[in-house]
């Protein structure tokens, strides 16, 4: 009898090691209950960058991420090239700045130990121009009356060629290569750059496609902001109009009210299930100014956060801003990042994601507004489960009046653990915010 048991167990894994990647044994959260990292490899190290971030990866999951997002990793293009990682050579190589194909998988495997899914950058609207596919496959791509391969137009990306997908083939090829990662690399998902440029029609069949993939759970985030990518399968896409609303109401002193109602347009027709990300930067964003600097500092980026997180759900903190790095990040070149900086900065990001992580009315109870011009104030109400969360968006104190209900309740302050009666008004320092319970 042992010695069956031990056949079975030797054939299962045999099977296993045949068969390419093993099921994954962790679970890929659904999109209302994500809390999304994003890595950008080169400010983790100038080479060998997966080993650099495999090292990270605690102090990663302790900030409560469930969700690693790391920028395109492929083979860069040399031809016409500026060094973005989004002119990928070859769709099923990596940037060998980054490492082995070994070490990337080894690390998504770390990932999914610590209870992390793992989606890759997808970069469909355009390769680099010494791609392959352009000396085998010109009729794969967008040309002008002369026959020539163009950049896409309107865009100045000049060290791209524009992909035709009007070609079926080429569809079919950029659908294997997505598959790939999938099956080689274990990866869980993608976040499909520049994804309002791409047809409807090419999402939908290429989704449609990577969830037939047998035993796997996959999530999609599209970058932009159109409503077809829910039905063409993506759960999540981007609030773009949200931060520029953030960004109107910290630099520009327009009414906190705009922040409601962007909100609610932006969840206008959304079907169930499906969420926008909200993030304060990213990688495009924090390429042009830092977080800290763009929002007024320190503590203008900390309640600039906590709107964008907790309005609604569906957070992102973009690898550096936990340690409140204070100059722009060119992703084109190595940027060295000190890790061990600001560690309590680091840890009011993980208090706040903890919360987020374990009060699901702040991922995705009922918002209940209490409208001011100066601060965001609102409930969020799940069950029996309810939530204050107040947030100065000025640079002087305000004194806001509290909902009826809340007046004169004994709370606990989430933030500090102090237990306290609320006054008719709630005192905030400039950019401060406050989360009772």
């Amino acid at each position: 009898m042992k010695y069956n048991v031990l056949s079975i167990v030797s054939l299962g894994l045999l099977l296993a090691a045949c068969c390419g990647q093993p099921k994954p044994t962790y679970t890929v959260p659904a999109p209302e209950d994500v809390m999304m990292y994003q890595v950008n490899p080169r400010v983790f190290a100038a080479e060998s960058s997966f080993n650099a971030v495999a090292q990270q990866l605690d102090s990663i999951r302790a900030l409560g991420a469930n969700v690693v997002w790391f920028m395109p990793v492929y083979e860069v293009g040399k031809e016409r090239s500026v060094n973005s990682p989004y002119c990928i050579r070859n769709y099923k190589a990596l940037n060998p700045e980054f490492g082995t194909m070994e070490e990337f998988s080894n690390l998504v495997a770390q990932c999914h130990e610590k209870g992390m899914s793992v989606i890759l950058d997808w970069v469909a609207n355009h390769t680099s121009w010494d791609n392959a596919w352009v000396a085998g496959h010109p009729e794969w791509y967008t040309r002008n009356d002369e026959g020539e391969i163009i950049s896409p137009e309107g865009t100045g990306w000049l060290d791209v060629a524009d992909l035709d997908f009007d070609n079926q083939e080429m569809r079919l090829a950029m659908i294997d290569a997505m598959k790939f990662w999938v099956n080689e690399a274990g990866i869980d998902g993608f976040r499909c750059d520049a994804a309002d440029f791409v047809p409807y029609d090419f999402w939908k069949q290429a989704i449609d496609s990577l969830r037939n993939i047998p035993g796997r759970k996959l999530l999609m985030l599209a970058e932009g902001k159109r409503k077809d990518h829910f039905q063409a399968g993506f759960e999540m896409n981007y609030a773009w109009d949200f931060m520029t609303a953030l960004r109107d109401v910290f630099i520009r002193d327009s009414s906190a009210l705009l922040l409601y109602r962007t909100d609610s347009m932006e969840y206008d027709s959304i079907p169930e299930g499906c969420v926008k990300l909200r993030f304060t930067t990213n990688h495009d964003e924090a390429s042009k100014l830092s977080p800290v600097v763009e929002y007024q500092g320190e503590r203008g980026s900390m309640s600039a956060f906590v709107i964008a997180a907790f309005l609604r759900g569906g957070a992102l903190i973009y690898g550096s801003q936990e340690v409140g790095y204070p100059e722009p990040i060119n992703f084109f070149h190595y940027v060295p990042v000190d890790w061990t900086s600001k560690p309590a900065l680091r840890a009011e990001y993980a208090r706040l994601m903890h919360l987020y992580n374990t009060l699901p009315a702040l991922r995705k109870g009922e918002t209940i507004p209490c409208p001011n011009e100066d601060c965001i104030l609102f409930e969020k109400r799940l069950g029996d489960e309810q939530v204050l969360v107040a947030a100065n968006v000025r640079p002087d104190a305000i004194r806001p009046a509290l909902p009826e209900s809340w007046q004169g309740r004994t709370v606990t302050d989430l933030m500090t653990g102090e237990r306290l009666t609320l006054e008719p008004t709630l005192a905030l320092d400039a950019y401060a915010y406050r989360i009772f319970q």
